[in-house]
Order: structure tokens, then C-alpha cells, then sequence
């Protein structure tokens, strides 16, 4: 991405976060970037066209930091370290922050989560949804069933647990809550 793209986007999300974004304006979003209300017009369109750009942006890199690597090899490796590599980018601050942001906005602007998901949790739920398939070591009725169960359990976790400060009333293990997610996929059945 361009560098002067990257300093609106880094502008706009420092905006959004603070006001929302009905309280937003384009001229915050230029003044916190340091360029002028012309140049974001001409990057992105409008501020929906900039939010949009922000939300595409975000959840690309956080789906790069997470699933840059192949799946591969035994599953309970290779869902023990994707689960600690979802909990770790997820509980970043600033991205629980962002999904807040979505979902106070998701009400006026539904197809902001659709982009986040389309960006992030399709390719996410593909790609361990072929694992799921292709591993010899498993046989699963529902592959996909199983990784959205997987990916949305992670997900819920971190967000109910550091977002909505649940660790203070039900306080959940991390390594509790992967170990037994592991045991739901890989234990064959009958046992």
C-alpha cells in the first residue's frame, strides 16, 4: 500500500475509534493524517469509502498475521498453534477496539461486518475447513461445521473474556479452553 494511503488509514482509525463514525469527520480524519481533505477524497472516495478501505485493511493483515502459514502436519499441533496465534492477534487492544467499532456500527452499516467477514473469517473458515477435509488423521462428519465451532469459540472467548471483562466474574484458561476444543476435533469417534 502507498505510504500516504497507510498514514490516512492509520489517521482514520485513531479517528474512528475516538468519535465513531457518525462522529467522524473528514476533516479530523485530514488533520490527523496530515494531509489535505482533497488527498482523502481522492484515495478513497468518501468517508464510507474510506471506512470501508480501513475495515478491508484491517482484517487483511490480521488474517496475513494469522494464516501466512500453511496448515499442515498433526492436528493437534496444528490446531494447538493456530489458537494461540488467533488469541494472540485478536487480544491486541487496538483490534478489539476496532471490532467494538464495527459492531456499535453494524446496526447503520451492515455491510461493514459483512466486509470484515468476508476479508477475514471466510478465508479463515476455508482454509481450516480444507485442512479439516484433507488430514489423514482425522474423520469428521462436517469439516466446516467444525472449524466455524473452532474459529467462532476463539473468537467469543477473546472477546468475552478481555473486551466484556469476563475474566473477572468466569474466568477461562487459555490453554484449558484450546485443550478441550482440540479434544472435541481430534478424539475418533466411539471413545
Amino acid at each position: 500500500m502507498e505510504e500516504k494511503a497507510e498514514k490516512i488509514l492509520q489517521g482514520a482509525l485513531s479517528q474512528f475509534l475516538s468519535y465513531g463514525y457518525a462522529g467522524t469527520t473528514m476533516d479530523k480524519i485530514a488533520k490527523s493524517s496530515g494531509v489535505s481533505k482533497q488527498t482523502l477524497y481522492s484515495h478513497f472516495g468518501d468517508k464510507e469509502g474510506l471506512f470501508y478501505a480501513l475495515v478491508s485493511d484491517m482484517a487483511s493483515r490480521k488474517f496475513k498475521l494469522v494464516w501466512e502459514k500453511p496448515l499442515e502436519g498433526k492436528p493437534q499441533l496444528v490446531l494447538k498453534n493456530l489458537a494461540e496465534t488467533i488469541i494472540k492477534e485478536v487480544s491486541d487492544p487496538l483490534y478489539l477496539d476496532f471490532i467494538h467499532l464495527i459492531v456499535t456500527e453494524v446496526k447503520n452499516y451492515p455491510e461493514v461486518a459483512q466486509l470484515c467477514f468476508k476479508n477475514l473469517a471466510k478465508p479463515a473458515i476455508n482454509q481450516l475447513t480444507n485442512y479439516l477435509q484433507n488430514s489423514p488423521d482425522l474423520t469428521l462428519d462436517d469439516p466446516e461445521a467444525i472449524a466455524h465451532i473452532f474459529v467462532n469459540s476463539i473468537l467469543h472467548y477473546v472477546l468475552t473474556q478481555e473486551k466484556l471483562q469476563a475474566k473477572k466474574v468466569i474466568p477461562l484458561e487459555q490453554e484449558r479452553l484450546i485443550n478441550n476444543l482440540i479434544t472435541l476435533i481430534v478424539t475418533p469417534k466411539g471413545n
